[in-house]
């Protein structure tokens, strides 16, 4: 179909083609081996920590990259960064910039989670992993220059879910209190069943057929159907009470859009303080066009709305 894209991302269309997620493994080389030839991101004023930290019972440590304003003394918000890749093909890695970022613009520690990948490890695998960072955290938070009044989550994609459902786990469990929720082009819902998804078929890097193959390697056979917990598909909660304030990202051509909207509006309805965006003429790759003004005043918007959550 022809999408009325925005102006700044035309030309990129033909350079993101699609994940292909029929074989997670080869396309994890190929990101991993095309990451090696890109430049490191500038760490400039940040202290980036690799280290395991104390996971689940079925996996007993899990891998997370620590960053932390150089130089700084005063206790810090500390961000939980969840990645994306359709809970199949992301690592810490590809965050590293917007990790770095968030870390020296917003002035709070973020602490990024390596967790396990589906098929592999289908759910609840990565979200227990992200689960345990976050009672490691609130228990570690002093050690790191983190306040644990101020834990912020921030995920985009199947990291924006996993954020998602970290608070609906965390609310059920008593479990760590989340001060806000950062979900950036969330997925959230498993049925598929919206008006974007139904459009979207052939949209650049991320499209309907490929969220179905993302949740088809999470969910396994139970995908789509009745037995889908809230925990694994957020959208599917009818207690919204309780969460923490939240900002939502979501893009005009993203297949994914019309979960995010419909999140929000759940959130609104349960009095939880929300405030949602969705970028006009954008897909979902459309952030990796970091010269694209709608890419910066995403960028520009998620740093100032993190510093107004965190730091009042």
């Amino acid at each position: 179909m022809s999408y009325r894209y925005d102006a700044d991302l035309v030309e990129a269309v033909p350079n993101f083609g699609v994940f292909d997620l029929t074989d997670p493994q080869a396309t994890r080389a190929k990101l991993k081996a095309a990451s090696a030839k890109k430049p490191a991101p500038d760490t400039t004023g940040v202290e980036v920590t690799d280290r395991e930290v104390p996971g689940p019972e079925d996996n007993p440590q899990v891998r997370v990259r620590i960053y932390r304003p150089a130089g700084v003394t005063e206790e810090l918000p500390v961000i939980l960064n969840i990645h994306g890749g359709g809970f199949v093909i992301g690592r810490i890695e590809v965050d590293d910039a917007a990790c770095l970022d968030i870390a020296r613009r917003v002035g709070a520690v973020v602490v990024s989670v390596g967790y396990r990948l589906a098929p592999e490890h289908p759910y609840p695998a990565a979200l227990n992993d992200c689960y345990a960072v976050l009672e490691w955290l609130a228990k570690s938070a002093p050690e790191l220059g983190g306040d644990a009044a101020r834990i912020a989550v921030h995920g985009t994609s199947a990291g924006g879910g996993l954020a998602a459902a970290l608070t609906l786990l965390s609310r059920d469990r008593g479990g760590p209190e989340i001060a806000f929720q950062y979900l950036d082009l969330p997925e959230l819902d498993d049925r598929l069943d919206n008006e974007s998804m139904r459009r979207f078929t052939d949209t650049p890097g991320w499209n309907a057929p490929n969220a179905l193959r993302s949740w088809r390697h999470y969910l396994g056979d139970a995908a789509g159907g009745d037995d889908v917990p809230v925990y694994a598909a957020p959208s599917r909660t009818t207690d919204f009470s309780g969460l923490p304030p939240a900002y939502i990202a979501a893009l005009e051509f993203d297949p994914m859009r019309s979960e995010a909207v419909a999140y929000a509006e759940s959130l609104f309805a349960a009095g939880v303080p929300v405030e949602l965006h969705v970028f006009p003429g954008a897909y979902h790759l459309a952030y990796l066009v970091a010269t694209a003004r709608v890419s910066k005043r995403r960028v520009e918007e998620r740093i100032d709305v993190l510093q107004r959550a965190l730091h009042g």
